[in-house]
């Protein structure tokens, strides 16, 4: 294959809408090239329901350049899933044979990132991205877990596989899909077109060997699960039953990036499935523990997040902070009975006595107290009509009343209003220079006039 010179960067062609989509290229170009193992199996039109119209045109572009340079480019992961059941993708990922160096010399908008495994992010307007990634094999835990060299980058070329072998490295079968653009063809290595067909989630390989290899494997087949509203093959559920408590040998910062995933996206079904399998403990710690031991808080935690997630369907743009506050309130909320003091120490303490699976950072955690010690005092206003105003000049106050109104109201709040007009509902005959009283400054001694 002849590589072209490389120009200089501003001068390599963007992604232009002039660049060519042919809506059909002979059928079986751009196949897998023949490998060990049964054939796949392959869905031609109108055998599969897939069409052009619904995938984002700049990853056409894309697979369609890389396809002129002589690559195999294809459409994977959940946006093939996606496309078969008719829904719209989130994200439209693609991979290729290319190398990352060759996928950075044929576009110019492209980023490379990560040490381990070297993936290409082609940007575009509007902070669009699509990841290009290049066909993996399964290394083996021994190579992966390998130790970078603080001197440059691991050796990637190890790494690098065909896509029979992209497909078995996968987690879960309806997730190793590929789309071919050129052929219109949808490419089943794993037998995920049978499980889509069953709406089943399952393993590749033996789900017991996949979870102790890598047991945060087990969030992701609930994860999937709970979201597709499918149900988890036999097999697969019976290991999540006995091996759930590998999830305790994670490491907490992979278990927080899984939990973001969670709380930036549908929620409340996933936290159903994670407390069903009695997971929520190995993540959340203490507080886990006790939201499934305890149905009537647990129910109070789905049911906010149920508020959270129609809240976020509908544009509502919640912070990771205030998605964070919902979670523990439930837990914590008893922490305010009785109480009048400074509750920081309190709620500090509770969370160092949570000891949570999922390491979340200092700054996060000191923000969702900063929005609970707000909501608490919003709700004990409510109940006596004395309310701390000088809180409003927090930085939290605005998140807090955000969270508050999803707690009290069952919903957020609307653009005009807010806690104060709130309590001046519910305490009409309060005189406002009562609510904020100004108090004259006073004179120190010994200081003459």
């Amino acid at each position: 294959m002849t590589t072209p010179s490389i120009a200089p960067y501003n001068s390599l062609p963007m992604i232009q809408d002039g660049d060519p989509i042919p809506p059909e290229n002979e059928p079986g170009k751009g196949l897998p090239p023949p490998d060990c193992g049964p054939e796949p199996v392959i869905l031609r039109q109108p055998q599969h329901r897939i069409s052009k119209r619904d995938i984002d045109p700049d990853a056409l572009r894309i697979i369609y350049r890389l396809h002129s340079h002589g690559f195999i480019a294809y459409l994977c992961g959940g946006a093939v899933r996606d496309l078969m059941l008719g829904r719209p993708p989130k994200d439209f990922d693609i991979v290729t044979d290319a190398r990352p160096g060759q996928i950075k010399k044929r576009f110019a908008n492209v980023f490379v990132i990560g040490r381990r495994f070297r993936l290409a992010h082609i940007h575009f307007r509007e902070g669009k991205i699509i990841e290009v990634a290049t066909f993996r094999k399964d290394a083996g835990p021994e190579v992966e877990s390998a130790a970078i060299p603080e001197a440059g980058r691991a050796d990637t070329r190890r790494f690098y596989g065909t896509p029979r072998e992209d497909a078995f490295r996968r987690d879960i079968t309806i997730n190793a899909l590929l789309y071919d653009a050129v052929a219109d063809s949808v490419i089943d290595y794993v037998g995920g077109l049978e499980d889509l067909k069953q709406r089943k989630v399952r393993t590749i390989g033996d789900p017991s060997e996949r979870f102790v290899e890598d047991p945060v494997r087990i969030w992701r087949v609930l994860r999937h699960a709970a979201r597709l509203g499918f149900d988890i093959e036999e097999a697969t559920e019976r290991a999540i039953r006995s091996h759930g408590r590998l999830l305790a040998q994670s490491s907490g910062a992979r278990l927080y990036e899984e939990l973001i995933k969670d709380l930036a996206n549908e929620t409340r079904s996933v936290f159903e499935a994670l407390g069903r399998f009695n997971i929520l403990g190995y993540i959340l710690g203490r507080a886990g523990e006790d939201l499934e031991a305890d149905p009537a808080i647990f129910s109070r935690l789905c049911a906010l997040l149920e508020i959270k997630d129609r809240a976020v369907a509908g544009g509502l743009d919640l912070s990771l902070e205030e998605t964070s506050s919902l979670v523990f309130w439930p837990w914590m909320e008893g922490l305010f009975a009785g109480v009048q003091g400074d509750m920081h120490p309190i709620l500090n303490k509770a969370f160092e006595a949570a000891r949570t699976g999922a390491t979340l950072p200092r700054s996060l955690r000191a923000n969702v107290i900063q929005i609970l010690i707000i909501v608490g005092y919003m709700m004990r206003a409510l109940q006596t009509g004395r309310m701390r105003w000088s809180l409003q000049k927090r930085s939290h106050y605005a998140q807090a009343s955000r969270v508050f109104f999803i707690i009290e109201k069952g919903r957020p709040p609307e653009s005009e209003e807010s806690f104060e007009s709130l309590f001046r509902v519910a305490y009409p005959s309060e005189p406002a220079e009562q609510r904020h009283r100004w108090r004259p400054r006073r004179r120190r001694r010994g200081i003459s006039a």
